[in-house]
C-alpha cells in the first residue's frame, strides 16, 4: 500500500526526479509529472530518447572543450574561424551568449569553471594546462579573457595570465560594459558585443 500523499509511487517517483532540477520545486516537478501523464506515449518517448542521447552521447571538442557532436566541434572546425584568436570563458553557456552577438570570428576555449577555494575548484580541476600548451605550440596570437567580472574570475583571470606571461602573445580582456558581479550569459547580445570589440590590454584591467 502506498502510505505517501501521492495517489501513485511512480507518480511520486517522477516528481522526486523533476524535484531534482536547479530552481524546480515540488509543487512545480508535480506539474510537470502531471503534464507528462497526458502526453501522448510516442511523444514521451522522444523525449526521454533526447534526454539520454544528450548525456549518452554528448562530446567535448578535443580543441577548445566546447560540447559537440563529434570530436571537433562546428567552431573549432570551421575554416572561416581566426586559429590566432582565442577566447577564454568559463562555461559553454558563455560561448552561446558571445557567438549570439555576431562579433566574434575566433575561436574559444572553455574552462569548464573559474578558480574557486570555496567551492574546491582550483586550477588543475580546470582546462588551464591545454590552453597553456595551445599557446606554446600553436599559432595563437592573442588571447581574450571573456570570464564573469566576478572575484573568481578575475582570480582566474589573473592566474591564466601568470601562467601565459612568458609567451610572446598579445592579452586582452573584455570592455567592463558588463558590471562588475554580472555573468555573461545574462548580458544582453549589444553590450556583450560592444565588450567584445572594445577589448583592453589586460594589463590596463590589473
Amino acid at each position: 500500500m502506498n502510505n505517501s500523499r501521492y495517489p501513485s509511487r511512480l507518480l511520486e517517483s517522477a516528481v522526486n526526479e523533476f524535484a531534482r532540477l536547479p530552481g524546480i520545486g515540488r509543487k512545480t516537478a508535480l506539474r510537470l509529472a502531471l503534464f507528462v501523464l497526458k502526453q501522448e506515449v510516442d511523444d514521451v518517448v522522444r523525449f526521454t530518447s533526447a534526454i539520454r542521447e544528450l548525456r549518452e552521447e554528448i562530446q567535448h571538442c578535443k580543441v577548445c572543450f566546447n560540447i559537440s557532436d563529434s570530436e571537433v566541434c562546428e567552431i573549432c572546425a570551421s575554416p572561416k574561424r581566426d586559429r590566432s584568436l582565442v577566447c577564454v570563458v568559463e562555461s559553454i553557456r558563455d560561448v552561446m551568449a558571445i557567438e549570439n552577438t555576431q562579433q566574434y570570428t575566433g575561436i574559444y576555449h572553455v574552462l569548464g569553471g573559474v578558480i574557486s577555494p570555496m567551492d574546491g575548484i582550483g586550477p588543475d580541476d580546470l582546462t588551464i594546462e591545454p590552453l597553456v600548451e595551445k599557446v606554446k605550440f600553436g599559432e595563437v596570437k592573442e588571447v581574450i579573457f571573456a570570464l564573469s567580472t566576478t572575484m573568481e574570475g578575475d582570480t582566474t583571470n589573473f592566474f591564466i595570465y601568470r601562467k601565459l606571461a612568458p609567451h610572446n602573445i598579445e592579452m586582452t580582456t573584455i570592455a567592463r560594459g558588463v558590471s562588475i558581479g554580472d555573468e555573461l550569459e545574462y548580458a544582453d547580445e549589444v553590450t556583450l558585443g560592444r565588450s567584445l570589440i572594445n577589448r583592453m590590454p589586460f594589463e590596463k584591467s590589473l
